[in-house]
C-alpha cells in the first residue's frame, strides 16, 4: 500500500517518499509545559501519533522524537528566584 500526503505547495497528493528507503525520521515541537493540559496540546499529541501508527503500520522504521518545554527556565525570566513554573505550582498549591 502506498501511503499519499497532500503537498500544500502544489495543492496535489503526492507518494510518500522518505529520505531513505524504508525510514522516516519524525522531529514534534511538543508542549510548554507551565499549566494544565489544553486542547491544543491533545492535538498534537493525537495527531502525531496517528501519523506514526500508520507509517509502522506500512511497515516503516520510525524514529519518533518530541520535546518538552521546560518554561521554568525561559530566558525572560533571569537567573534568579523567577521561576514562572514553581509560582505557579505555589499557587495552586
Amino acid at each position: 500500500m502506498q501511503l499519499k500526503i497532500y503537498n500544500s505547495l502544489t495543492a496535489e497528493k503526492e507518494i510518500f517518499k522518505p529520505i531513505l528507503e524504508g525510514n522516516v525520521g519524525m522531529y514534534v515541537c511538543g508542549p510548554t509545559v507551565y499549566s494544565n493540559v489544553h486542547l491544543g496540546n491533545v492535538r498534537t499529541f493525537l495527531s502525531f501519533d496517528f501519523i506514526y501508527r500508520t507509517l509502522m503500520h506500512l511497515g516503516y522504521k520510525v524514529r519518533y522524537v518530541r520535546n518538552i518545554t521546560d518554561a521554568g527556565h525561559l530566558t525572560d525570566d533571569g537567573d534568579v528566584n523567577n521561576d514562572r513554573f514553581v509560582k505557579q505550582t505555589r499557587l495552586e498549591n
